[in-house]
C-alpha cells in the first residue's frame, strides 16, 4: 500500500498545481473523486490492463462517465454546469498520461492524496471520529468547535459507528490521536490490576 502511494503522489501534486493554478480546485477534485470511483468499479476494472481496450478509448471512457453531468437534484434546481473545454482537455491530458504510464489504476490513491494537497491548501483538517453510538448534532457540533481551536483549521468530521468501542469515541486527525473510549479505560484499568 505504501509503495501505491509513492506511486500516486507525483501524479496528484501535477494535479493539484494544475488546479491550483487555474482556481479549479473543487472541479478538479470532483473529477478525481468520480473517476477514481470509476476505477474501482468491477466492470470498468476489466477494462484496465486489457491489451484489446486501446488506452485512447479507455480515457475517453472514463473521461465521459467522470464529467458527466449529474442530473438536477430536486425539481426546480439547475445541474452542475459541463467543464469548460480547457478544464475538460487537462482532465483528458490527465488521464491519458495516466494510461500511458499504465496508471488508470492508481486513481483512488490520486484522488485521496489530491485532497489531502487540497485540505491543506484551504486549512481544512479532516478528522475521522469513531464512536460506540451515532453522534447527534449538537455533539458533532460542539466536538468540531472544539477541534477547530485546538487544531486552528476548520474541522471536516467524518463520523463512524464502531460498537466495539463500547462507549465513548477515538478522534484521529494525522498524527493526533485522542482516545476517549471505553475500551481504552478498561485495558489501561487491566493494565494495572496487573501489574500491582
Amino acid at each position: 500500500m505504501a509503495e501505491l502511494i509513492t506511486v500516486a503522489r507525483p501524479y496528484a501534486r501535477a494535479a493539484f498545481e494544475s488546479a491550483s493554478a487555474a482556481a479549479q480546485l473543487g472541479a478538479w477534485g470532483a473529477f478525481l473523486e468520480r473517476a477514481a470511483a470509476l476505477i474501482v468499479d468491477a466492470q470498468l476494472a476489466q477494462l484496465i490492463g486489457n491489451p484489446r481496450v486501446p488506452a485512447g478509448q479507455l480515457v475517453e471512457l472514463v473521461l465521459e462517465l467522470a464529467t458527466a453531468t449529474p442530473p438536477a437534484a430536486q425539481p426546480g434546481t439547475r445541474a452542475a454546469a459541463p467543464p469548460a473545454a480547457h478544464l475538460l482537455e487537462e482532465q483528458r491530458n490527465f488521464l491519458a498520461l495516466l494510461a500511458h504510464n499504465r496508471r488508470l489504476a492508481l486513481l483512488p490513491q490520486i484522488a485521496a492524496q489530491y485532497e489531502a494537497l487540497r485540505a491543506q491548501a484551504e486549512h481544512i483538517a479532516d478528522v475521522d471520529v469513531a464512536s460506540a453510538r451515532e453522534l447527534t448534532a449538537e455533539q458533532s457540533a460542539k466536538l468540531k468547535a472544539a477541534l477547530e481551536q485546538r487544531l486552528g483549521h476548520a474541522v471536516r468530521l467524518h463520523a463512524r459507528v464502531d460498537p466495539a468501542l463500547l462507549g465513548g469515541a477515538v478522534v484521529r486527525y494525522g498524527d493526533f490521536v485522542v482516545d476517549g473510549s471505553l475500551r481504552r479505560r478498561v485495558e489501561r484499568l487491566a493494565a494495572d490490576i496487573g501489574g500491582a
